[in-house]
Parts: C-alpha cells; structure tokens; sequence
C-alpha cells in the first residue's frame, strides 16, 4: 500500500471519529414537570449535551440550540407532554435548525427565570439537560400556608395539659395573617397590594386571640426523582403524597387547646424539592413540628413494617438506619439540582444545625407516633432509630421521618395503595401528633417571621 492511500484512509477514520463525536447522542425521553412553584424540563440522553440558550422578548421565552443531534421521534415528544395548566410553558416548537444542531424554542406564559444545566447519569438515568423556569417573585410559602386556611369547623379534640407561659401570645406568624387579612379589606389598597385571596378565612382573629399550631408536612421526594418502585410499579412518591394530604385534611380540622392547626406542604404536586429547600420551607413558616413521610424499600421483598427516624448529632443507630440515610440524602443526585445555584451558606449550615433540644423533642415526637402506627399495622423497629438525614436538620424544629411501611414487599405495597389503609395511616399520624401535643405543648414564637 502506498505511504499517499495509508494518508487518506487514516483521514477517512479521523472523520468518521469527528462525526460521531458530533452526533454521537441519542434522545432517550423527555419529561415536562409543571408546578406553581417552577415548571422543569429534562432532555435525557446518551451522552453529554452541549447546548446554547439565549432569551427572547417578542415573543418572551428561551431559545435553545442543541448540539451534536438530529430530531428524532423521542424528542419531538416534548411537545405532546405540555399541558394546558402549565402556569410558566405556552408552548414548545423544536426543529433541525442546522445538521447536527436542533433548535428549541420554549414560549412563556409569564415573565421566569430560567435556568440550564446538565446533570451526569445517576440511578436509573443517563446524561440530562435540564431547564427550571422560576417565577420572578418567587413564591413564598407563609403565603402558601395563608392560602389553605379554610372556615372548617374544628373536630373536637382532647384538651391537652396548660399550655407553658405565654403558649397564647407572642405570635408574629399569627399576627401577620391578622395584618394581612385587615390590608385585605382597606378601601385605600390597590389590587396590585391585594394578597393572595383568603379562602373562607375563620372570622375569629386567627392571630390575635389564637396561637396558631403549624405542622410542617414533607411528602418525599416528587418530580424526577420517583423514590422507591414497589413489584407492581407503584412509586413511593405518589403513595406518600397521597397520605401527606389525607393527614393535611385532619390537622386543618383540629384544634389543641382552642388553637387551629394549619398544615403546610413542603409539595402538594408532583415535583422535585432539594432537601435543603424543605428544611427552609418549614423554618420560614415558623413550623411547630415537621414530619417527612416516605416508604421504605429494601432488597429483600420480605422486610416489612413501618419505622420512624429521628436525627442523630453522632453515628446512627444501626446499620439499617445508616443505609437508609445515606439512600434518602442522595435525592438531590436524582432528583437534579443545580450546584452552581445552591445556597453554599445554607448548605455549609446545614451541615452543623443539629441541637440536643431538637433531637430530644423528635425522640418523644416519634415515640408519639410508633405508639399509634402500631395499631394500623407491623412496626418494623419498636423504637424510635436515628441517623443522619438531611432533611431533618432544622435546628429548631422536632423533625421526623416516617417509613410508612416496605413499598418493596408485596402485600404492603398493595395496603400502601388501598384507600382505607391511607386513611388508617393519616388517622394514626394524627393521634400521634397530638399524643405528642399533650405532654409538649408549643411554645410562643420568639423570633420575627
């Protein structure tokens, strides 16, 4: 063969290589997560994406060039996956802008800030290029948990032991749902001061003769990251979600002492929240206790029962509840977080937030709630077990993770599906909150909303 043809085979092969660097990537799914609080889309693929993004203003959305592909049917499907409720996305229009280069073009229903990043294979995903579309105010949950305030007349319930001094005043969260529903109803206040409409608000003065009781309700994981899958497909985050708003029903319509309850959600819908933002959602609500509800998965279907953690300052417990925390503070790979946003001083103080208080006070929480799991159905551990999970490192706030039960065993995937089971379970949850009530009752609130 002569040195000339050696040549040019040798600069056919470098083109080929260079070829299928640049359409190397296949689009394997596409999914659309809507949510009042952002609206996410994920291009999973094969291989890294590199994209370019730009914003436009006529009209007002996010065009994206998206490099080294060729449309093809898996990612024309992104179009199908809008839906019309969408509270950020009008629209999605993709084509081959170029070889090798798709353009995509996403229309706004609102004014957002987006944000774009890729995040390496994780779990059952390859490469992903997402965008999260954030609302330019963002949305703040004290207004959210105003929002559910609903004129239900309070179940009775048991009064619990006197409240501690001055359980009944000092309540800046009350307050300031009393001073937002009188700006409500000024004859001077323009619609855009108005806020966020009260829905059938109690007429007693909620923050003025009441000290208001909130729960903080955490259903696990949401969005891309579906947590654990049980034999029959059924995902652990729609089943505790499930559970977090029957129990949701059952505070609303509670009363200790004479004081409302009020629930609040960390997420009412399917999408994704960091474990560091969950932790922020409670505190800025001021939340009296915060319980994250999950189901339990093992690689053994026969394990059953349900446990409840609380945090640990040194080593967990056991083994157990070791794997089970570090399995649970991996959420944030799955579920997708932009690292280059993240709150850094946050999430150095995350590290260290733990008290002796908080975890003393979530032991007698979780005791409070084994003793009425256990009559719905097995307990996995009697006792409380401890770790060290990310999501209950509020330092001021009793928080608890609680393993409804094995969404990898059989039989309780299918009770953890049953209606009547959820409500057996929300019942118990309920008892147990207010088992624990009765012997710690709040205390005022000290520190400005």
């Amino acid at each position: 063969m002569k040195r000339r043809d050696v040549i040019q085979r040798g600069s056919v092969v470098l083109l080929l290589g260079a070829h299928q660097i640049a359409f190397g990537a296949t689009i394997v799914a596409v999914r659309v997560w809507p949510a009042a609080e952002y609206t996410r889309v994920t291009i999973e693929s094969d291989a890294k994406l590199a994209s370019r993004q730009a914003p436009t203003t006529t009209p007002a959305g996010l065009a994206v060039d998206i490099e080294g592909i060729e449309l093809n049917p898996a990612l024309k499907e992104l179009v199908g996956q809008l839906k019309a409720d969408d509270p950020f996305i009008a629209a999605v229009r993709i084509g081959q802008h170029s070889p090798g280069t798709v353009r995509l073009f996403i229309e706004l229903k609102q004014p957002a800030l987006p944000q774009v990043f890729n995040l390496p294979p994780v779990a059952a995903y390859q490469h992903r290029l997402v965008f999260d579309f954030y609302p330019v105010k963002q949305v703040d949950p004290l207004d959210a948990l105003i929002a559910e305030l609903k004129d239900k007349p309070p179940r009775p319930s048991v009064d619990v032991t006197p409240p501690r001094p001055n359980a009944n005043s000092n309540d800046p969260l009350g307050e300031l749902i009393a001073e937002r529903s009188e700006r409500a109803v000024r004859p001077s206040t323009t619609v855009a001061e108005l806020p966020r409409p009260l829905k059938s608000a109690p007429p007693r003065s909620v923050g003025k003769t009441d000290r208001l009781i909130v729960i903080a309700l955490d259903p696990g994981h949401g969005g891309e990251d579906p947590g654990a899958v049980g034999p029959s497909g059924t995902r652990e985050k729609d089943i505790v979600l499930q559970v977090a708003q029957r129990l949701r029903e059952r505070i609303n319509a509670t009363t200790v002492n004479g004081n409302p309850m009020r629930a609040f959600m960390t997420r009412d819908s399917d999408f994704f929240v960091p474990l560091h933002v969950r932790v922020q959602k409670a505190r800025r609500v001021q939340a009296d206790l915060f319980m994250s509800i999950h189901a339990d998965a093992f690689i053994e279907p026969t394990a059953r029962g349900a446990s409840v953690f609380a945090l640990s300052q040194g080593g967990a417990s056991s083994a157990a509840a070791r794997w089970l925390a570090d399995k649970e503070n991996r959420s944030d790979l799955i579920g997708g977080i932009d690292i280059k946003t993240q709150d850094v001083h946050v999430s150095r103080a995350l590290l260290d937030m733990s008290t002796t208080a908080q975890i003393k006070d979530s032991l007698k929480l979780g005791s409070a709630l084994l003793g009425e799991i256990g009559g719905v159905g097995r307990l996995h551990k009697g006792l409380v077990e401890q770790a060290g999970f990310a999501v209950l490192k509020a330092p001021d706030i009793p928080s608890v993770l609680v393993e409804t039960a094995f969404i990898s065993n059989p039989d309780e995937e299918q009770k953890l599906r049953r209606d009547d089971y959820q409500d057996a379970l929300a019942d118990a949850l309920m008892r147990g909150i207010e088992r624990y009530f009765a012997k710690n009752p709040p205390l005022a609130r000290n520190r400005a909303v």
